[in-house]
C-alpha cells in the first residue's frame, strides 16, 4: 500500500469536512488481489478504510448470505492492513441496510439449521465489535432489521438526518435475530427498545439519538467530520443511564413484561402471531443477561422461522412485491391527476395523490362540497406527512376546482361520482369535451362493469379501472380493471400510477364485483344472516376474528357503510351467478333511515369516538362451524373468481383478498389456506354447510383447478 501524506490530525479538528459522495471511489487504494462482488475498500489519506457495501444485481442492500460470507472474509483481510479506524456505509443512494435477504427465510423447516446458519452470522458481527481499531456506521435512509444490527456491531453510529431505524422482523412473524434484542438494549431503556421491536415501527434519527441508538445525526455535509471526531474521542456510548438499568431488575421486568403482552393481545393473538409474545419472555426471562439473551434470542428466532406463521407472512411478503414489481414495467407518465367528484372517495382519493406529490385538481358542483374533502386532507396530511413544510406543500399542490379547468391539463382524470349509469354518462360527457390527447381517463366505480362504461366513451382504449377502497389512506390495495377495448400500455400505465401513490396494483378483469367485492360479499351477507337468526353481532365477529380476521364482519360492514354493502350486493345478485342469502328486510330499513354505519355514527354497532360498542363475547358462546360459515363462502367465491379468469392465478387472487379485505395474513391468503387445510377438507365442509343453511355452500364448478396450479 502507498504511503500517503497524514491529515488525520487536522481531520479529527474539524478542520477537513470534505463530503463522501455515495459511491464515489475517486483516488481510492485499492490491494491489487482483493475481488469481492459485493463489498469495496479503500484508504483515505487519513489511513482510515473505508468500507461500501454494494449489492450487486440489487436496487437496495439486504444481508443476503453471500453477503455476510463476504464481510467475515473482508474484515479479516483489511484487519491486516492496519488501519487507523474502519468507517462502514452503504453505496446505494436509497439507503443503508434493508434488513436481512427475504429469500433466504423461504422453505426453512429445520430451526437447527437456522440457528446455525445465524451463529455465523453473529461470529460476523462479532468480529466487526471486537475490531481491532474504531468502527463506526455511517448511515443514511433506511437502516432496518439486520442492517442496523450490523450498525449496532460498530462503536459508533453517524446517522444523515434522513435516517431511519427499526425492526420489521415481527411484520414476518419473527423477531431480532442477529443480536438485535440485547445489542438494543445495550442502547436503549428497555420499554422504548421493546417497543420498537413489538411494533415494527421505525424511529427518526432525530428519536433514535434521544434515545441511545446513534451518536450523532448531522447533514451529508458533516457526516465525515462526525465520524473522525467519534474515532477521535472514543466516547462511552453503552451506558444507557439510571432509567434504562432500572428496567433491568427482575420485578421491574416482571411487571413491564405483562403491561406489554396485555397491550399486544389486544392487537394479536398468540397463537396466530407467536413472534412478539415470545419476544416480551425472551426479554423477561434474560432481560439483565446479555449473554443468555444471545444463546435463547438465537433458538426462540430459529423455532419462529420454521413454524407456520412466518413462513405464510414471507409469502405475504413475496406476493406484495410481485405485485409491484408487475408495475414497474411502464412509465405513467402523469404529473397532473383530476378527480371528478369530491364525496368521501373522491375527496380521499385526490387528498391521497396530494400527499404523494401529484398536483391535484378537485371538481364538483361547488365549493361547498368540496370543503369536506380539504377538511379531511389537512388531517390526512398532518398524519402522513408531520412536517409542517411538506404539508404546506401538499396542501398547494390540491387545488379546488369548480369549474373544471384542471380536465383540459390533467394528464389522469379519476372520476369518483355515485354508482349511477346515468350520471356517470353525464360526467363521461363533460370529461370528453375537455380531455386532452392522450389523456387516460379511469371510474372508481366499485360494482359497475367496465364493459357498460366503456360503451359511453368515443375512447374506451384509454379508460381503466381505478378502483380504491375506504378508507383511501388506510386500505393498500387498487384494484385496476381491465375491459377488452382497453389499450394493453393504458393498462400498464395506470398499474404505474398505483406504485407511485404507494398503493399496491391488483390487474383483474371486468366482472361483476371484480375480485374483492365479489368475494367479500357472500362473507358479509352470511354474518347478516347469522345476525337475522338472532347470533349476537359479537358472537359473529369474535368468530372470525378466532379464524385470524383483524375486524369481524359486522364491525366490517359498518366500516365500509352498510349504504356500500347493499347497493354491491343487489348489483351482483342481478348481474353474477352468486348465490347467497337475501339481504333482510330490517337492514334495507336500517339503511333507508340513514344508520349506515361508522360514518353516520350508528349502525349494526353504535359508535362513540368513533368506535363501536359491543360487549365481550365469550369463547364458550361461538358456534362450532360459524367460523367455517363465515369464511367458505368467501373462499368459494374466489375460486369461481379464478375459474372466470377475473384473476390470471392463484397468488394474484390470494394477494388481493389480502390487502382487500384484510384476509388474515399469517394464512398466506385464502387459496394457500385451502391448500394447507385440504382442498378436500374444504369442499367437504361446504357440502356439510349446504346440507345445514341450503344451495348457497354448493362449491363451485372451479375447485378442481387447485389441482392443475
Amino acid at each position: 500500500m502507498n504511503e500517503k501524506p497524514n491529515k488525520r490530525a487536522a481531520a479529527l479538528a474539524g478542520l477537513t469536512e470534505e463530503p463522501i459522495e455515495l459511491g464515489d471511489t475517486e483516488n481510492a487504494s485499492y490491494p491489487e488481489e482483493t475481488h469481492f462482488r459485493h463489498w469495496r475498500w479503500h484508504f483515505d489519506d487519513s489511513e482510515i478504510c473505508w468500507l461500501l457495501l454494494d449489492k450487486q444485481d440489487s436496487s437496495t442492500n439486504t444481508l443476503s448470505e453471500e453477503v455476510m460470507v463476504e464481510l467475515r472474509d473482508v474484515l479479516t483481510e483489511i484487519e491486516e492492513y492496519a488501519p487507523q479506524a474502519l468507517i462502514l456505509r452503504s453505496s446505494k443512494k436509497n439507503g443503508f441496510i434493508a434488513g436481512a435477504d427475504i429469500d433466504d427465510f423461504d422453505g426453512v423447516d429445520s430451526s437447527t439449521e437456522i440457528v446455525e446458519s445465524i451463529e455465523a452470522g453473529l461470529s460476523v458481527f462479532d468480529s466487526l465489535e471486537n475490531f481491532s481499531v474504531p468502527t463506526v456506521s455511517m448511515i443514511h435512509g433506511f437502516c432496518l432489521g439486520g442492517g442496523l444490527e450490523l450498525a449496532l456491531s460498530c462503536h459508533y453510529r453517524v446517522a444523515r438526518d434522513d435516517a431511519a431505524f427499526g425492526y420489521p422482523e415481527v411484520l414476518l412473524g419473527l423477531h431480532p435475530g442477529l443480536g438485535g434484542t440485547w445489542r438494543t438494549l445495550r442502547h436503549m431503556p428497555a420499554a422504548e427498545a421493546m417497543t420498537m421491536m413489538l411494533t415494527g415501527r421505525t424511529m427518526s434519527a432525530k428519536k433514535a439519538r434521544r434515545a441511545g441508538l446513534v451518536d450523532a445525526v448531522v447533514p451529508e455535509r458533516h457526516m465525515r467530520a462526525a465520524a473522525l471526531r467519534l474515532i477521535s474521542v472514543k466516547p462511552d456510548n453503552k451506558n444507557p443511564g439510571k432509567l434504562a438499568k432500572f428496567q433491568t431488575l427482575g420485578p421491574v421486568r416482571s411487571v413491564l413484561a405483562g403491561q406489554m403482552k396485555k397491550k399486544t393481545a389486544q392487537k394479536v393473538r398468540p397463537e396466530h402471531y407467536p413472534a412478539p409474545f415470545a419476544l416480551i419472555d425472551l426479554w423477561k426471562k434474560h432481560g439483565n443477561d446479555h449473554e443468555a439473551m444471545r444463546l435463547e434470542e438465537s433458538k426462540s428466532f430459529g423455532r419462529l422461522i420454521a413454524g407456520e406463521t412466518a413462513q405464510n407472512l414471507v409469502r405475504v411478503f413475496h406476493l406484495r412485491e410481485r405485485l409491484k414489481e408487475r408495475a414497474k414495467e411502464t412509465q405513467h407518465n402523469v404529473s397532473h391527476v383530476h378527480v371528478v367528484g369530491a364525496g368521501t372517495m373522491g375527496g380521499d382519493i385526490a387528498a391521497w395523490c396530494a400527499a404523494n406529490g401529484f398536483l391535484v385538481t378537485l371538481e364538483d358542483r361547488s365549493s361547498k362540497l368540496i370543503g369536506p374533502a380539504i377538511g379531511r386532507a389537512t388531517e390526512l396530511f398532518k398524519r402522513k406527512l408531520k412536517d409542517e413544510s411538506k404539508i404546506r406543500s401538499a396542501h398547494d399542490r390540491l387545488i379546488p376546482d369548480t369549474e373544471g379547468y384542471g380536465l383540459s391539463k390533467a394528464d389522469l382524470i379519476i372520476e369518483a361520482v355515485p354508482e349511477d349509469l346515468d350520471i356517470k354518462r353525464s360526467v363521461y360527457e363533460h370529461v370528453e369535451s375537455r380531455i386532452k390527447d392522450g389523456a387516460m381517463l379511469a371510474t372508481n366505480t366499485s360494482s359497475i362493469q367496465l364493459e357498460r362504461l366503456s360503451a359511453l366513451l368515443k375512447a374506451p382504449e384509454r379508460f381503466v379501472g381505478l378502483h380504491f377502497f375506504n378508507p383511501v389512506a388506510r386500505m393498500p390495495l387498487v384494484e385496476v380493471v381491465t375491459h377488452g377495448a382497453l389499450d394493453p400500455n393504458e393498462r400498464n400505465r395506470a398499474m404505474a400510477f398505483a406504485l407511485a401513490i404507494d398503493k399496491l396494483p391488483l390487474p383483474v378483469r371486468s366482472a361483476p364485483g371484480f375480485l374483492v367485492n365479489r368475494a367479500l360479499t357472500p362473507y358479509l351477507l352470511e354474518a347478516l344472516a347469522c345476525y337475522d337468526e338472532g347470533i349476537a353481532p359479537e358472537v359473529i365477529d369474535a368468530a372470525a376474528q378466532a379464524f385470524g380476521m383483524p375486524m369481524g364482519p359486522i364491525e366490517l360492514a359498518d366500516q365500509i357503510g352498510l349504504d356500500v354493502c347493499l347497493h354491491v350486493a343487489r348489483v351482483l345478485s342481478m348481474e353474477s351467478d352468486l348465490a347467497f342469502p337475501d339481504v333482510p328486510a330490517w337492514f334495507t330499513e336500517k339503511v333507508a333511515q340513514g344508520e349506515i354505519g361508522k360514518k353516520a355514527g350508528r349502525g349494526l354497532y353504535e359508535y362513540k369516538d368513533g368506535k363501536p360498542q359491543k360487549k365481550k363475547a365469550k369463547t364458550g358462546d361461538i358456534p362450532a362451524d360459524l367460523a367455517d360459515r363465515l369464511i367458505l363462502p368467501l373462499l368459494n367465491s374466489t375460486i369461481a373468481c379464478l375459474r372466470e379468469n377475473v384473476v390470471e392465478d392463484p397468488d394474484t387472487a390470494d394477494a388481493g383478498i389480502i390487502f382487500g379485505t384484510g384476509f388474515a395474513p399469517f394464512h398466506g391468503g385464502p387459496l394457500h389456506y385451502c391448500r394447507t387445510r385440504g382442498v378436500d377438507n374444504v369442499i367437504q365442509s361446504l357440502r356439510r354447510l349446504r346440507g345445514k343453511h341450503g344451495p348457497r355452500f354448493t362449491p363451485d364448478k372451479g375447485w378442481p383447478l387447485m389441482s392443475t396450479f
